[in-house]
């Protein structure tokens, strides 16, 4: 066949063309593996309570201005957001029509779930509280009532609020909700979206310790406050963290007491939500800070700390978010938006990270925070070292205590299987952590280098790199949803190791101290950390155990039990 000119021409433009769909294909492809969206993710939660029978001088009128306020402010800055109302309030008038009146294409109107007297006794059960509204873990939360009472309960609220409403909430949140319960409000009322409690020890009776730390999880069917592992045991239903946490002084607030402070940001904090230098810190590291899949925060508040509290907080952070989503930074959405679009995402939990890059001004600390449905870690670097400051693992098939029996104490306390625990076995004289050292000329020093580079090289894994000093070379920390991976490369050879310390009279989950393996039990569930390369070895003294590299290299396997 004989090609003439236009043909070679026609011929040499499919070329190009098909080079350049290639190259497009291959770019496209490079975004979805590698940067694909990465939302930021921020959702504007107000919860609404009728009543407040601990101050007198909280009234219904002062909680309904609160939320009249909160929705002025909102609007003022066309930033839409999440109503969620406790039973009494549902069946109030006046916020009937306050809420009936936003737009629906912006604010969201959800279930708050705290259990009061008149949802109690339409669902035909006793009362058993000291005011209608009584805060204890036993009488105002789900789990106060058994399986069968949950439901009734969840029936007559879901009932009335299609009743006034005209449709089921797809948002239902609190500070805890058994899993009994949310499995059934998702099965039979199709929920899509959940929150519970910031973790936290001992705050007003509520404990919830080690769970995935920040962002979202698909709970277990048996315990929603444990991440499961597989799609089969998991309730699809999102569980958001609530109340932004400070990531570095959240943790350990209030060491050496029984209760812990509050640094979050919640508006009512001088410092905290309440302090611009904070807030602007806050949302500095939330927007640069690697989070791998995504990044979330919640703000807001609920009306029962009143206005007066709250303003000042508000008065900066609005504004602040309101610029943050218009320079495209984050994203401002309903809870139920984003339960929907984490259910469309994912099938399992994924993993994700918090990362401080920079403290606020005064210190010089950093930190990182990796969760997977397998375990989560939080590093500290402070004064030039480096710890494991937190290390639990997670097991769908741990219980929770509420899951088939309801509470009888006026406290309640979840939590996950610990290996490291830097508040729970530390005391104001002795921090515990899994501290990074070396034996130089003999001498146990703690390994000291300069600023983390924390990096996101491909889904689902996170790396560090950190500088040591001495030209030791660069400590890098790989982490995947199932494994944390350690060694040093480069620089000057050194003989390192982590070394588990904690305070004295800790009470350990540690009952077997292997070559590779360290046997644990916690609440009756049998687990292990396993070292797939590397030994462990018994310390001494305040010590639990040493792990030595193997060829200069340190794999823990996180994913547990062999699951």
């Amino acid at each position: 066949m004989k090609i003439t000119n236009n043909s070679k021409l026609g011929f040499m433009m499919f070329a190009v063309a098909g080079v350049c769909l290639l190259c497009s294909f291959i770019d496209k492809n490079k975004t979805s593996k590698k940067h694909k969206e990465q939302p930021r993710i921020v959702n504007i939660v107000n919860f609404i309570r009728l009543l407040e029978p601990r101050d007198s001088s909280i009234t219904k009128d002062v909680l309904y201005q609160t939320v009249v306020k909160q929705v002025a402010i909102m609007q003022k800055y066309k930033l839409g957001g999440t109503f969620l109302l406790q039973y009494d309030a549902l069946l109030d008038p006046r916020y009937q029509k306050l809420l009936k009146s936003l737009p629906r294409n912006l604010f969201e109107i959800g279930a708050w779930w705290e259990i009061p007297q008149p949802l109690v006794e339409k669902a035909g059960l006793k009362w058993r509280g000291r005011y209608p509204w009584d805060w204890r873990a036993n009488i105002g939360f789900s789990t106060g009532y058994t399986p069968k009472e949950r439901e009734q309960l969840a029936d007559v609220y879901m009932k009335d609020f299609k009743r006034i409403f005209g449709y089921y909430p797809k948002s239902v949140a609190s500070w805890f909700i058994d899993a009994h319960t949310l499995n059934y409000l998702y099965q039979k009322y199709k929920i899509v979206a959940s929150a519970n409690c910031k973790d936290q020890y001992g705050t007003d009776g509520y404990t919830l310790w080690g769970g995935y730390w920040n962002q979202a999880y698909y709970p277990s069917k048996i315990n929603a406050y444990m991440p499961a592992q597989h799609a089969a045991n998991q309730i699809a239903v999102p569980i958001f963290r609530m109340l932004g946490s400070d990531p570095v002084r959240q943790y350990d607030n209030g060491l050496g007491t029984n209760r812990q402070g509050v640094v979050t940001l919640e508006p009512v904090y001088k410092f905290g939500g309440g302090d611009s230098s904070w807030i602007n810190w806050y949302f500095k590291e939330f927007v640069k800070g690697e989070s791998m899949d995504f990044a979330y925060t919640q703000a807001g508040q609920e009306n029962s700390f009143t206005w007066d509290a709250m303003a000042k907080g508000l008065q900066i952070q609005m504004p602040l978010i309101a610029r943050l989503r218009d320079e495209h930074k984050i994203k401002v959405e309903t809870l139920a938006a984003s339960g929907k679009w984490f259910k469309e995402t994912y099938k399992v939990t994924p993993a994700t990270s918090v990362t401080i890059n920079n403290d606020i001004g005064g210190s010089d600390r950093k930190t990182v925070w990796f969760n997977s449905r397998f375990y989560r870690v939080n590093l500290l670097w402070e004064n030039g070292t480096l710890r494991f400051r937190d290390i639990h693992l997670f097991d769908e098939r741990f219980p929770s205590v509420y899951e088939k029996q309801k509470a009888v104490s006026n406290e309640c306390s979840f939590f996950t299987l610990p290996v490291v625990d830097g508040y729970i076995w530390s005391s104001a004289q002795q921090l515990a952590g899994l501290k990074f050292k070396a034996v130089v000329n003999g001498v146990e020093i703690a390994l000291e280098g300069g600023d983390p580079t924390v990096t996101n090289p491909s889904p689902g894994k996170l790396q560090i790199s950190w500088p040591l000093k001495s030209g030791y070379g660069t400590l890098v920390i790989d982490m995947d949803e199932r494994e944390i991976k350690m060694k040093i490369e480069g620089g000057k050879s050194i003989n390192w190791f982590l070394d588990l310390t904690v305070a004295d009279k800790a009470k350990l989950p540690f009952t077997k101290i292997n070559h590779t393996q360290v046997d644990c039990n916690f609440q009756g569930m049998n687990y292990f950390l396993k070292a797939s390369k590397g030994s462990f070895a018994k310390s001494n003294g305040n010590g639990v155990f040493k792990i030595y590299p193997e060829k200069n290299t340190v794999a823990l396997n996180l994913s547990g039990n062999g699951r």
